[in-house]
C-alpha cells in the first residue's frame, strides 16, 4: 500500500528539504528582498491550495505582507489577468502542470512580477515558467491522494518564511526539530486504527481549525472526501459559528485541530459547544485538557504554533485512510481520480 507508505517517509522528506534546500531558498529569499514587493500573489489548486492558505497566514504573519490567492479564471477563462507587476508570485502544483497555475506565473512574468514555483519536478512546466524554483524533493508519490508532498509544500513555505525574517536564527532552530516531531506524530497515530471503524457507516464529517490551521482542517477534510467518498467539509471555526454550526446534532463526527497557540482559546469554546449539542469530537492537539475531553483524542508533540499545521495534518491523513481501509474502499487509487489533474 503506497499511502501508508508515503505517510511515513514525510519525516524523512522534511529532513533531506531543511538538510539540502536551505541554500537555495536564502538564494530566492535574498531576490525578493531585493525586488521588495508591495504583496504576494499564490496560486494553486487542490491540496496545494490549502499549502497557499498556510502560506497566506505565515506570510502575513511573519512579514506583514498582504498575500492574496490568485484566480487563475482571470488568466485562462475571461483573459483579463489582474497587474500583478509589483507582486511576489508563487505557483503551489505537486506535479507542475496544472495549466491555469502556470499561466498566472506566465502573465505575471510577462508583467515583470518575481516569480516562484514550488514543485516536485525540476523540469515541470511550471518550474520552467518560473524565474525561481525550490523543489520539494519528496521523490515520486504513487498515491493519488496526496499527502507526503503536501507536508514537504508546507515545509518549504516555512523554510522561505525563515529566510526572509533575517537575523531570526530562532525560527531555523525551530525547524530543526520538525523531523523528530513528525515522527513522534506518526508514532502517537498508531491508535487511530483501533477506533476508526466506529464511524464507517458516518456519512458526514465537519474538520475546524483556525488561524495557521485552518489550512489543517481544509486539508483534513479533502482527503477524507478522497478516500472515503462521504460528504465533509473544511472550516474556519469562526466562519462555523456564523450559520454552519446548525447543522451539528448528536453522533455528528467533527474533527478539531487545535494545538497550543493563539487559537486554542476560540477552540476550546467551540469544542465544549460541540459536547453540548451531542457532537463526536474528534480532537487534534497538544493540549492535554481538551484531549482528555474530546470523544477520541489525536495527540501531537509540542511545537510553534507557526509549524503546528505541518505535525496536525497527519493524524487527519492517518484517519482518512483507516476510514477508507474500514469501509473496504481501494486507498491509493479512490475512484474518479487521477495523480494529475489538468485544469486550464
Amino acid at each position: 500500500m503506497h499511502l501508508r507508505k508515503e505517510i511515513a517517509q514525510q519525516p524523512a522528506v522534511i529532513k533531506r528539504l531543511l538538510h539540502q534546500s536551505r541554500e537555495g531558498t536564502e538564494t530566492v529569499a535574498a531576490a525578493i528582498r531585493e525586488r521588495d514587493p508591495i504583496f504576494a500573489c499564490i496560486a494553486a489548486r487542490g491540496t496545494s491550495d490549502h499549502a497557499a492558505l498556510y502560506a497566506q497566514y505565515l506570510i502575513g504573519h511573519r512579514l506583514r505582507l498582504p498575500v492574496m490567492l490568485a484566480t487563475p479564471s482571470l488568466h485562462t477563462v475571461y483573459g483579463r489577468p489582474p497587474d500583478l507587476s509589483q507582486a511576489l508570485v508563487i505557483g503551489i502544483s505537486q506535479s507542475g502542470k496544472a495549466e491555469d497555475v502556470r499561466a498566472v506565473l506566465a502573465d505575471a512574468r510577462t508583467q515583470g512580477a518575481l516569480t516562484l514555483a514550488i514543485t516536485n519536478f525540476d523540469d515541470s512546466p511550471l518550474a520552467q515558467t518560473a524565474e525561481f524554483h525550490l523543489p520539494l524533493r519528496a521523490e515520486r508519490e504513487y498515491s493519488v491522494a496526496a499527502t507526503k508532498t503536501y507536508t514537504a509544500q508546507l515545509t518549504v513555505i516555512a523554510m522561505l518564511a525563515s529566510a526572509l525574517t533575517e537575523g531570526d536564527q530562532a525560527m531555523w532552530d525551530e525547524l530543526a526539530r520538525l523531523p523528530e516531531l513528525a515522527s513522534r506524530t506518526l508514532e502517537s497515530c498508531a491508535s487511530i486504527a483501533g477506533w476508526a471503524e466506529r464511524y464507517r457507516y458516518s456519512d458526514r464529517l465537519v474538520a475546524l481549525g483556525r488561524g495557521f490551521n485552518y489550512a489543517t482542517a481544509c486539508e483534513i477534510s479533502l482527503k477524507v472526501k478522497e478516500l472515503t467518498y462521504i460528504g465533509s467539509q473544511g472550516y474556519s471555526e469562526a466562519d462555523f459559528r456564523h450559520g454552519p454550526i446548525a447543522v451539528i446534532d448528536r453522533g455528528y463526527p467533527v474533527i478539531l485541530v487545535a494545538p497550543i497557540g493563539q487559537t486554542l482559546p476560540g477552540m476550546k469554546l467551540m469544542a465544549a459547544d460541540l459536547a453540548e449539542r451531542g457532537a463526536e469530537t474528534l480532537i487534534i492537539s497538544n493540549d492535554a485538557a481538551l484531549l482528555d475531553n474530546a470523544t477520541r483524542g489525536m495527540p501531537i508533540p509540542g511545537a510553534p504554533e507557526w509549524l503546528s499545521p505541518i505535525l496536525a495534518v497527519m493524524p487527519g491523513q492517518v484517519y482518512a485512510m483507516e476510514q477508507a481501509l474500514a469501509r473496504g474502499y481501494e486507498v491509493d487509487k479512490p475512484r474518479g481520480l487521477s495523480k494529475v489533474t489538468i485544469t486550464e
